[in-house]
């Protein structure tokens, strides 16, 4: 299985509640889909340098997954189309980097 980073810009608008909420329907699609989430990296309310869809700042949120290519097109499919999000962005992560995120997800649990 590969490891993937996926920085997910969400609507600034939304509370912290709806933003675990989303998060943790980003966990099941994921885990539904023979992946895992490794951790998830949340930088919070930041502004863009410019407008997006009519708007000025979002909720950064970075979440690193493991999963086969299928998970991660059935994630980028349901970013693609959820009305919380503004803009994301899937990377597959280096072998090297990878190995470093799968080791400290295997300490921590």
């Amino acid at each position: 299985m590969r490891v993937y980073e996926i920085v997910v810009i969400l609507d600034s608008s939304l509370e912290d509640d709806q933003i675990d909420e989303y998060l943790s329907r980003i966990d099941a699609v994921v885990s539904s889909n023979e992946g895992g989430v490794l951790g998830n990296e949340r930088w919070g309310r930041r502004r863009f340098s410019y407008e997006i869809n009519h708007r000025s700042e979002g909720y950064y949120v970075i979440v690193r997954v493991q999963g086969v290519p299928a998970t991660v097109a059935e994630l980028d499919r349901t970013l693609s189309i959820s009305d919380e999000v503004i803009r994301h962005k899937v990377i597959r992560l280096p072998e090297k980097v990878a190995v470093k995120y799968l080791q400290s997800a295997s300490a921590s649990a």
